[in-house]
């Protein structure tokens, strides 16, 4: 069974950038490797977003609010994957999660002052 832990998350600045990581373990790297890796978020009252895919051939997708600032990747030797979010605006708040499969972890809390 999959386990996921989010790392990363802090409090900046608007304009700001993170570096969110998502570890796995409980399953092997030649496996991980041809894993879709999601990223999602939830703000206080909101419903979960998806903010990015990253499938097995390296194909990827942004929600339309991050496309240009965020980058999804994977290190598939390290089973962890990446959400590298630049210029970061107030409405980026949220908790952060990964998902692998129908596994997602604990989360990672965002939080962009304006």
């Amino acid at each position: 069974q999959v386990q996921l832990v989010e790392s990363g998350g802090g409090k900046v600045q608007a304009g700001g950038s993170l570096r969110l990581s998502c570890a796995a373990s409980g399953i092997i790297g030649i496996i991980f490797r041809n894993k879709a890796v999601a990223w999602y978020r939830q703000a206080p009252g909101n419903q979960r977003e998806l903010v990015a895919t990253l499938n097995g051939i390296g194909s990827t997708n942004y929600a339309d609010s991050v496309k240009g600032r965020f980058t999804i990747s994977r290190d598939n030797a390290k089973r962890t994957a990446y959400l590298q979010m630049n210029s970061l605006k107030p409405e980026d708040t949220a908790v952060y999660y990964c998902a692998v499969d129908r596994a997602t972890g604990q989360g990672t809390q965002v939080t962009v002052s304006s």
